[in-house]
């Protein structure tokens, strides 16, 4: 019987430890600064549209820890982002596997309401867009402009019922591979047949098409467009 009232204390205390690490452990005050900012072209300041499935990440080091852990924001569709759970402190921070020449890290004080912004060279600048409904069909041309001496790997374009299709969230896509070096003279044309994608393309209804192009390089992304919202 003795022996179960001093198990049953132990017991006792141990769960009062517990709760008392605990308390310790929540006593941390919580995130009180943010950060956002945007991804741009530096040579037309134009924002580098993204991907936000398996796209390009703002990578961040929070500095003061021995073995700091590195995390990750996703930017959106039109190239910028935002985190508004940040703590106040010093960061090491960059862009990364995106559709640019990579960028060197930076350090940045993150303190109230912060912005930070990247000017990147995009691979590749999708430009002179045009997508339209003609007849039954859905028509993209466009000029490629790219920045480096990689080959293209392709072309598409894309449809989806959200405004952040591209190559990861689409509903029908019209692909063609070049594995070339491009000009920015070329004209490209795109077609998707309505007639072919009845199911997924549905007349009455409203689609964002967008288009892309690849570069070979480790790990690029797609270079995009800004998506149009056309009824069909």
């Amino acid at each position: 019987m003795k022996s179960i009232k001093t198990f049953s204390i132990a017991l006792v205390s141990l769960f009062l430890l517990g709760g008392c690490e605990l308390n310790e452990l929540d006593n941390y005050d919580g995130p009180d600064a943010s950060i956002s900012g945007a991804i741009y072209d530096q040579e037309t300041g134009e924002l580098v549209q993204q991907d936000i499935i398996n796209g390009m990440q703002i990578e961040y080091i929070e500095h003061g820890f021995d073995n700091p852990q590195t995390q990750f924001m996703v930017v959106k569709n039109d190239g910028t982002y935002r985190n508004n759970l940040m703590f106040s402190g010093t960061y090491t921070i960059r862009p990364v596997r995106g559709n640019f020449v990579p960028v060197n890290s930076e350090e940045v004080v993150v303190s109230g309401a912060t912005t930070k912004n990247f000017n990147v060279q995009p691979y590749i600048r999708v430009r002179n867009v045009q997508i339209n409904k003609k007849g039954n069909k859905i028509v993209a041309t466009f000029n490629l402009d790219q920045t480096v001496t990689n080959k293209v790997v392709r072309i598409g374009l894309f449809a989806h019922r959200e405004p952040n299709v591209g190559q990861p969230l689409n509903s029908v896509s019209s692909l063609v591979n070049l594995n070339e070096v491009t000009n920015d003279v070329t004209q490209y044309r795109l077609e998707i047949n309505l007639d072919a994608y009845t199911s997924a393309l549905k007349a009455g209804n409203e689609y964002y098409f967008r288009v892309g192009a690849l570069i070979d390089a480790p790990e690029a992304k797609y270079n995009y467009a800004p998506p149009v919202r056309i009824g069909i």
